[in-house]
């Protein structure tokens, strides 16, 4: 049985959130940064320890404030499926200190919402632009410490621009969701070749330490578009 996740890709304007995704799903990136103006959904399935699992990966454009009602969420185009996603992921710049306290405060306001007696739903905070190195504005134990032990999120650094920690993002998000059985594995199977199926494979710089796990199999679902 083919098990299904929807997920919520969540950021301010230029913290490279649709960049990932597409770097995940198309293995390409581009210097130019398009604003996400409309809801756009993905649908791939992934190979992980053997067992096929249907992604349906919802970009978010930025959102003022996280809908804390169904009637709330449905009333804007934008924000339709945040609510009943089974996890989040919260895309900031390294660099950008504002962009970091734009998920503070999605995420607490998502934690505000959440109806009571529901199963806790997985969110992982995301600093993007590693590549930029140089240009952080707040040191990466602070913010893994903050993310890690106060928030009990999980945390991931990555380059869209250098596909760095792509797949381990992708591998730690359908951990947390409860793909993987044991925590001690992260092997992902390739899915058999066929049409409109592809290899995502992570590209590392000189420095940048390997991803955990092999090849992953990404076969392709319907092509991106815009949701009304």
């Amino acid at each position: 049985m083919v098990s299904t996740y929807r997920v919520a890709v969540l950021g301010a304007r230029g913290v490279g959130k649709s960049a990932i995704v597409r770097q995940f799903l198309y293995n390409e990136f581009s210097e130019v940064c398009v604003p996400t103006t409309a809801r756009r959904l993905y649908l791939p399935a992934v190979v992980m320890n053997g067992h096929v699992h249907d992604l349906q990966i919802l970009d978010f454009p930025p959102i003022s404030a996280f809908p804390v009602n169904t009637l709330q969420e449905w009333a804007d185009a934008c924000c339709r499926g945040l609510r009943s996603v089974h996890a989040y992921i919260l895309v900031y710049d390294i660099c950008c200190f504002d962009s970091f306290e734009y998920v503070k405060t999605i995420r607490q306001q998502i934690l505000e919402t959440r109806v009571i007696g529901t199963s806790e739903t997985p969110i992982i905070i995301v600093g993007n632009k590693r590549d930029l190195q140089r240009g952080r504005v707040i040191p990466r134990w602070n913010v893994s410490h903050l993310v890690r032990k106060t928030w009990k999120c999980g945390y991931v650094e990555c380059s869209a621009k250098y596909n760095w920690h792509i797949l381990l993002l992708f591998s730690e998000l359908l951990k947390s969701v409860g793909c993987l059985r044991s925590q001690g594995s992260h092997f992902i199977q390739p899915l058999v070749a066929g049409p409109g199926s592809f290899f995502v494979r992570p590209a590392f710089g000189r420095s940048a330490p390997p991803a955990r796990g092999g090849a992953m199999r990404v076969a392709q679902g319907p092509q991106p578009g815009s949701e009304g």
